[in-house]
Formats: structure tokens, C-alpha cells, sequence
């Protein structure tokens, strides 16, 4: 029999997306559970041990299990086809999902989050594929809320001029992981899922989405994911911060 699994979730969370797809993949159901943002890491930590304050966790059969690697390679585990780690490249897509966790998820994050620094209405479209930007009142919300998520994740214009800067390298590196049948194959791969969540959150961003569309990476990131919802426009970014592709 097939154990209980029981996964906390927070909405706009890519890992969460990451171990949603991989469910999927492997016709497992679960219950989720989704938190309450802001409360949520007192409560994970409770579940799932000291420092574990992040989603996505997974309970299987009352077990612990945390961070969308861990819970991908349980998953594996449960149920082995379609494999997540199929031979003979298993290891090449333990290192793709590794970078992809390591080095490329956290991109998810920080910039959205500072591309809204500057466009805070838009934060509005993000409840929907038809929600419209803020008016007046939800802006003010939007401002305070992007301020405490900068100071949350650590984001300084430093750090995202970075980010943005080092964006076009990483994104050769997934159209080459995809022109090496790492990703992009005819069964999604641990990578795919761990690499293709990101992605799709970085097509919200009208700045980003030139360097990724029309290319593998964008495919990669929508064919194995629902629609994301959200449109940061354009033009967001100081001029000369976001790379031409």
C-alpha cells in the first residue's frame, strides 16, 4: 500500500510547484496543506526539526521529510516509475538538481520580489490570471509587504544587479543540460521539475523574460507546470540592470 503523504505548502512557493509536479509524474496523492504565510516557520520547525522553516515539507506516513530534494528522492522511493533518476544519467541529473536547487532557486525569489520593489501595483496579478494591478490602497499594502520580503530574503540592488548580470550564463547552462538529454526529454527528470519551477516564476518578470523565451529553458519551464500567474512589466528594473539577451 501506498503510505499517507501529507505536504505543506505555501501558494506562490516553486519548490512547492517542484514536489506538486512530482506527484504528479508518479500518480501519488496527498493531502496539502497549505500555511499561513508569515506564521508558517514557527509551525514547519515544530513539524519538522530546529532550522527547517522553509516549505515545501512532506509528511509520509508521520515521517519528516523536508526541502524538494529530500522529498523527491523519497518519492523515488515510494515509487520508482517513472524514475526521476533514470539510468544511465542518473548522476548527471543528481548534479542538474543540485544546481538547480543551489544555485538557481533562490533567482525565484529575489527577483520577483525586487522587480516589485519598483512596480508594486503589480503584485495585484499575481492573485490571478485576470486579477489587474493595485489600486491606491493595495499599493500602500504592497510597498510595506516587498519591504519586509526584501529584508526576508536579503535583498539588497546590489545583489540583484548581480543576479541579473550572472542571469544569461545560467540560463546557456540549461539550454545545454537540455542539449545533453539532461533535461527536456519525453519523461520529466528530477531536474526538470527542480530547474522548470524557477523558470516559470522568472517569466513573470517582463525584464527576464526576453533571456528566457524562444529558447529550451522556456520550454522546459512550461511544459511540465500549470500556468503561473503575475506580469511584472517591463522597464521595472533601472535602466542598464537587466542584461539584453
Amino acid at each position: 500500500m501506498a503510505p499517507t503523504l501529507t505536504l505543506h505548502v505555501l501558494p506562490p512557493s516553486h519548490p512547492c510547484k517542484t514536489v506538486e509536479a512530482a506527484l504528479r509524474v508518479k500518480g501519488l496523492d496527498a493531502e496539502i496543506v497549505t500555511m499561513t504565510a508569515g506564521a508558517h516557520n514557527d509551525e514547519l520547525e515544530a513539524i519538522y526539526g530546529a532550522g527547517n522553516r522553509t516549505v515545501p515539507g512532506m509528511l509520509v506516513d508521520g515521517e519528516p521529510v523536508h526541502g524538494s530534494r529530500a522529498i523527491l528522492e523519497r518519492l523515488e522511493e515510494i515509487a520508482s516509475e517513472p524514475s526521476l533518476y533514470p539510468a544511465p544519467i542518473s548522476g548527471a541529473v543528481r548534479e542538474a538538481e543540485r544546481w538547480g536547487d543551489d544555485e538557481l532557486q533562490d533567482l525565484g525569489r529575489r527577483l520577483p520580489w525586487g522587480a516589485l520593489h519598483f512596480r508594486p501595483e503589480a503584485m495585484g496579478t499575481f492573485a490571478g490570471p485576470d486579477a489587474p494591478p493595485l489600486d491606491p490602497a493595495g499599493t500602500d499594502f504592497a510597498m510595506s509587504y516587498v519591504r519586509k520580503s526584501w529584508r526576508y530574503h536579503g535583498i539588497t540592488a546590489v545583489r540583484l544587479a548581480e543576479d541579473l548580470a550572472g542571469l544569461p550564463a545560467k540560463i546557456d547552462h540549461i539550454d545545454a543540460l537540455a542539449a545533453d538529454g539532461i533535461v527536456g526529454g519525453e519523461q520529466p527528470t528530477a531536474a526538470d521539475l527542480q530547474i522548470g519551477a524557477t523558470l516559470l516564476v522568472l517569466l513573470t518578470i517582463g525584464d527576464v523574460r526576453p533571456l528566457i523565451e524562444g529558447r529550451p529553458a522556456e520550454q522546459l519551464a512550461r511544459r511540465w507546470f500549470g500556468a503561473y500567474p503575475g506580469d511584472v512589466p517591463a522597464g521595472a528594473f533601472p535602466a542598464g540592470w537587466a542584461p539584453a539577451r
